[in-house]
């Protein structure tokens, strides 16, 4: 029986060991992934921005350019996208610009901003030092983060982005409550943020071993985690530690958390005690108080293995039922809290993805509106023409994962425009043949602002070709019937509609069956069939109302209802000249 004791302890022990180090593991990936999810955010952010600079400002930001309320207007918008953004500053290839922001730059952040335009020159992105701006209670951690702005290979400027570490020093505290000691260092050793006040921002954490060992490594340790016993010494006193460090992919940092190994082994040293102790009474007490001890002893350990694995396996949703008020209740007590921890911080990832996700929508809405907001005709077009493109892909039966980059596409359709010279886009009436041809190239313009951007890949054709037509007549590359692609014949239908039911300095806004004969004409020839049919049964459906408004200066408006009976009327046949009404709306 005491032999049987040991085997069972010391598989046992090898198991709780083992999951210990599984969630400290879990605890740095997690916050590692956290960080990095947030840098590859700021990076789209600033890539999106630099975009959005480069065609606002026509590729010119020198002298007093860079002054322009554009481009302010666009890097305010920027600071009051995301709380993390705490300063953003736009230089020139002159060293000058303009700036926004909560907070002011210091001597250190000044000089961290000079080393950044250094490497802006040389084409290179950069990541500063962790700084700390303010005294006392206003005292916050920031690190500065920089893109050059390029423009057909010529270095235009450089856009600075002073990033609050606030939201990385609360999810430490977080990861604190539950009993480990974290902290984020970069790859020379030096402390970037810590949970508690002792950890101060730039302090040289290379006497801790463990930190040594990750500032060793260099790049082997880009995405190899690692856990290490290893001993601290405070004065005489040594204490051993059980730590694992995880680097962040996209920054030379590591996340470390840290424990007195007395403390991550507690669990076993008393799993130890108690086997030994149950297992000597059963030998002198009898064979079957040896075997229901044994029960005693074993039954609550094969609970707390399988929960372990279960959580170590990634199920955080798994807790220690056992009713005991021993050391191995106590154990199990401290599991679910850790479970518990764990289980916030993957709600916690879950958030920031949809925030990103939130912010990243917002971002797309920002460049439409500025679009739209450029000229008081179309206000709101990229709206309407994104409801009605969705409406079209959803009654032509496309999945979900189709509707979104339709979504997407279509509120990007015209952004392009924000390139348009204004004596072009706001001229009433006709345009010149010259102009209509400077007009034809905000396809282009936008398929090239939208191309840096990988994550919108997919949206680029719907951008690039909702001008071509069917017969070959359309621009810019005059593509024929299935070389268009799906995606730009739904919003190409979509824009015509929108086009024809709203005032426009060129005429005046139709009747929605005036619109649908026209459209009905234009079918097969410039149009999709299927695109049309689709349009034309969500509004005989009732989804789509068109309210055109008294003033001829203010936009159609469109919105959307539920569903409503309405019987399809009688279309009686009238003729169209396609030709002309093809010029006239694809103009916008």
């Amino acid at each position: 029986m005491y032999f049987y004791s040991a085997q069972v302890e010391s598989i046992n022990r090898e198991r709780l060991i083992t999951n210990e180090r599984l969630l400290q593991n879990t605890v740095t990936r997690s916050l590692a992934d956290d960080i990095s999810q947030r840098q590859e955010s700021l990076r789209m952010m600033l890539a999106n921005l630099a975009s959005a600079l480069q065609v606002a400002s026509g590729g010119d930001i020198t002298g007093e350019h860079v002054q322009t309320p554009e481009l302010r207007a666009l890097l305010e918008n920027f600071v009051s996208s995301s709380d993390d953004v705490a300063y953003a500053t736009l230089l020139n290839s002159e060293s000058k610009g303009i700036s926004a922001g909560r907070i002011a730059p210091d001597a250190f952040l000044q000089q961290d901003l000079v080393h950044a335009y250094a490497a802006a020159r040389e084409g290179r992105a950069y990541n500063g030092q962790a700084l700390v701006v303010g005294s006392g209670k206003t005292a916050h951690t920031v690190m500065l983060v920089s893109t050059p702005v390029m423009y057909s290979g010529r270095f235009l400027g450089m856009i600075g982005s002073v990033v609050d570490l606030q939201f990385l020093i609360r999810r430490l505290q977080e990861v604190n409550l539950g009993g480990l000691t974290p902290y984020v260092v970069d790859s020379q050793g030096r402390l970037i943020a810590g949970a508690t006040p002792e950890y101060a921002t730039g302090q040289d954490m290379t006497k801790l071993e463990i930190v040594r060992n990750f500032v060793e490594q260099g790049g082997k340790a880009q995405f190899v985690a690692a856990t290490r016993e290893f001993n601290v010494t405070q004065g005489k006193t040594s204490t051993k530690m059980l730590g694992t460090y995880c680097p962040v992919n996209n920054l030379d940092w590591a996340v470390i958390v840290q424990k007195p190994r007395t403390e991550a082994y507690r669990g076993v040293y008393e799993m130890q005690r108690t086997a030994r102790l149950l297992a000597l009474l059963a030998v002198l007490l009898s064979v079957g108080i040896s075997i229901f001890a044994a029960r005693r002893i074993t039954n609550p350990l094969e609970v707390l293995t399988q929960s372990s694995r279960a959580i170590a396996r990634g199920d955080f949703s798994q807790r220690v039922r056992l009713k005991s008020s021993t050391e191995i209740g106590e154990l199990a007590a401290t599991f679910n809290t850790m479970s518990e921890e764990l289980e916030h911080f993957v709600l916690d990832l879950k958030r920031a993805a949809k925030e990103n996700r939130e912010l990243f929508m917002g971002s797309i809405q920002m460049l439409a509106g500025a679009v739209d907001e450029k000229d008081p005709y179309t206000r709101g077009h990229s709206d309407r023409v994104t409801r009605y493109s969705v409406m079209i892909a959803r009654e032509m039966g496309r999945p979900d994962e189709f509707l979104e980059i339709v979504r997407i596409s279509a509120q990007l359709h015209d952004v392009g425009k924000i390139g348009i010279e204004d004596r072009i886009l706001k001229k009433p009436g006709a345009l010149t043949p010259e102009e209509f041809d400077v007009m034809k190239t905000h396809t282009t313009k936008g398929a090239n602002i939208l191309r840096p951007v990988a994550e919108l890949k997919e949206m680029i054709p719907g951008i690039e070709l909702h001008h071509e037509s069917l017969d070959g007549r359309g621009y810019p590359h005059g593509l024929k019937s299935d070389d268009i692609p799906l995606l730009p014949r739904i919003i190409a239908v979509a824009d015509t509609f929108d086009a024809l039911t709203t005032n426009r300095p060129y005429q005046q806004a139709h009747e929605v069956n005036d619109a649908l004969r026209i459209i009905h004409s234009l079918s097969g020839k410039r149009l999709d069939p299927v695109a049309v049919f689709a349009l034309d049964a969500v509004y005989q459906r009732g989804e789509i109302r068109i309210q055109r408004p008294a003033l001829p200066d203010q936009a159609a408006a469109a919105t959307v209802t539920a569903p409503v009976a309405v019987p399809k009327p009688a279309v009686p046949e009238v003729r169209v000249d396609a030709a002309a009404a093809t010029v006239e709306t694809s103009r916008f």
